[in-house]
């Protein structure tokens, strides 16, 4: 991942951590059509979050472990 999309994958991980989002809000708020701009697979690939079925929800995605010592790590 560039140097410059890492604050972007931080962004997108704190975002979550505020509080579970449905995977359309998360689809609808962080769509690009830009190829070299992939915060989402990033930080799904590096761990940082997870989809989880929720039971009378739905799929949400979620801060993972790795996502929260991210956010320690880089005092967010």
């Amino acid at each position: 991942m560039s140097e410059t999309a890492d604050p972007l994958v931080l962004d997108f991980v704190e975002w979550v951590a505020r509080e579970p989002r449905a995977y359309a809000e998360v689809i609808a708020t962080w769509k690009t059509s830009c190829p070299r701009l992939t915060i989402w697979e990033d930080a799904t690939e590096r761990g940082y979050v997870a989809r989880k079925m929720v039971p009378g929800i739905g799929l949400i995605i979620a801060v993972t472990e790795g996502g929260e010592k991210l956010l320690r790590t880089n005092r967010r």
